[in-house]
């Protein structure tokens, strides 16, 4: 019941927020929703991962086989902190930079709604379940991407729209094609024992990653993050950059190891066709960023090659579980980062109206807080030690030449080749901005407030803190390895 409780306050309090007029009062009443919401959510997780309350609960039973269930395990209660940890701060930059947006009630009522289709989404128990709680998340997060309602931001939002109902229906069709067969389409460690033709299965497996491959990014389903950036305001483009692709990344998770199981598709056309798809992606989405000079568009580009590391790292299925360890930490350094990406792009141009790359010349001089965070971030997404990204990128080329595979040696081969692209696209951002040349004349000091100062801050410095000491982070993701499989 805790977790069902956990889901009241995001979607009450979203009523609520709607109908405010105050902006102040509506800034305490969200954050204390979303602070109220982590607590109970993150504590659901964990007391029912102890058996302190029962871990599963059953609200609706569709017929014999389908029900509408809710439940915790390991990969819910990492999911839920990763997500909570970074709602909590993104909302404090919003505060700041909602102000020269307008319409915070629309904005924030949204903001709530689509934090709670997050957590119901870790929570589903059950494929039919995720799948509704998907399709929540796609349209209570469409508005965050309209919000500014001119015509390129209609758009983006129906093509992000278009682009997830697609994909969510490739899913439901692998679904279809399972149910068909008299399965069993709750998610158990190891995978739900499914039975029936083996091509039917395979072709169902096939389906259900490409289309939920459609939110993480993956080729060919991705155009919707080059669109969606660029219009949608920063809190929004850190979260759906983020966080809403790992929830595509959390289903294939869920129906990889819990639904078909590794063994299934260890060996099969579906593991090479999904990681040709990661290793293709990985690489268009570094390629294509280079000559991008819209910097939010640039950033979402490079989502596009990222969130496919972490689809690489689960298909490469070597024997000690390394690509999957890889695949955790690189979700929760690339989450940091690009949060960090995101929201300094948005107090730049909150600050100056900014929005292209080849208008950052000297932005270090009167940003230096920001810039510093943006350069720190941009190491972590390259891979340099002894930041974050470093650990996951090395655990993901260990995992692939472990796995012995051709496509394994290929995929490392991509990954490295793009840690060089991602230095080519990133560092000369953070070069003009400290290194503008001896003519160039700075201006006044314009950094942002500290609400909007410090998410930037505690972003960046935990890919260095927890670059430096990833042992943990290691050490947990080994054990989610173990609880799926």
């Amino acid at each position: 019941m805790l977790m069902l409780l956990s889901l009241m306050p995001p979607i009450v309090g979203a009523l609520i927020v709607f109908r405010m007029e105050d902006n102040e009062k509506r800034h305490r009443f969200t954050a204390a929703t979303v602070i109220c919401t982590a607590v109970l959510a993150v504590g659901a997780a964990f007391l029912s991962m102890l058996r302190e309350f029962p871990s599963e609960i059953t609200l609706l039973h569709l017929d014999d086989t389908l029900t509408l269930s809710f439940g915790a395990d390991g990969l819910s209660l990492f999911f839920i902190a990763l997500v909570s940890f970074i709602w909590c701060f993104v909302q404090f930059h919003a505060f700041g930079y909602m102000k020269h947006e307008g319409d915070e009630g629309q904005f924030f009522g949204f903001f709530l709604l689509t934090y709670a289709s997050l957590i119901a989404l870790a929570f589903a128990k059950n494929a039919v379940t995720f799948y509704m709680c998907f399709e929540f998340m796609s349209l209570s997060s469409m508005p965050l991407v309209l919000h500014n309602g001119t015509e390129k931001s209609r758009m983006a939002a129906f093509k992000y729209l278009g682009y997830s109902t697609l994909g969510a229906l490739m899913a439901l069709m692998g679904f279809f094609l399972l149910g068909a067969q008299g399965n069993d389409l709750s998610f158990t460690p190891g995978g739900a024992g499914l039975v029936g033709d083996p091509k039917n299965l395979l072709a169902a497996a096939f389906l259900i990653v490409l289309g939920f491959g459609a939110k993480a990014g993956m080729v060919p389903l991705q155009m919707w993050l080059t669109e969606a950036h660029p219009v949608a305001p920063s809190p929004a483009s850190a979260v759906l950059s983020g966080l809403i692709t790992k929830a595509g990344v959390l289903a294939i998770i869920r129906c990889t190891f819990q639904l078909f199981g590794r063994e299934m598709l260890r060996g099969t056309w579906v593991q090479s066709a999904v990681l040709v798809l990661a290793i293709v992606t990985i690489f268009t989405g570094s390629m294509l960023a280079q000559r991008e000079k819209i910097l939010k568009k640039r950033m979402a580009y490079s989502t596009v090659s990222n969130v496919s590391y972490v689809i690489f790292g689960l298909f490469v299925m070597d024997e000690p579980g390394l690509g999957v360890a890889g695949a955790f930490l690189q979700i929760v350094f690339h989450a940091l980062a690009k949060d960090a990406l995101f929201l300094c792009a948005g107090s730049i141009i909150f600050a100056t109206g900014r929005t292209r790359v080849d208008e950052l010349r000297g932005i270090g001089k009167r940003m230096p807080v920001t810039m510093w965070c943006f350069a720190i971030a941009s190491l972590s997404l390259i891979g340099i030690p002894p930041m974050g990204g470093f650990a996951a990128k090395w655990c993901l080329a260990l995992g692939a030449l472990n796995a012995g595979s051709t496509l394994g040696l290929v995929g490392v081969i991509v990954l490295m080749v793009s840690a060089l692209l991602t230095a080519f696209y990133l560092l000369p951002i953070v070069s003009a901005a400290f290194f503008p040349g001896r003519d160039f004349e700075a201006g006044e000091s314009c950094e942002v407030p500290k609400t909007m100062l410090i998410p930037q801050i505690v972003f960046a410095g935990l890919t260095v803190l927890l670059g430096m000491f990833p042992n943990a982070l290691t050490a947990f993701a080994a054990v989610l390895n173990g609880w799926l499989l």
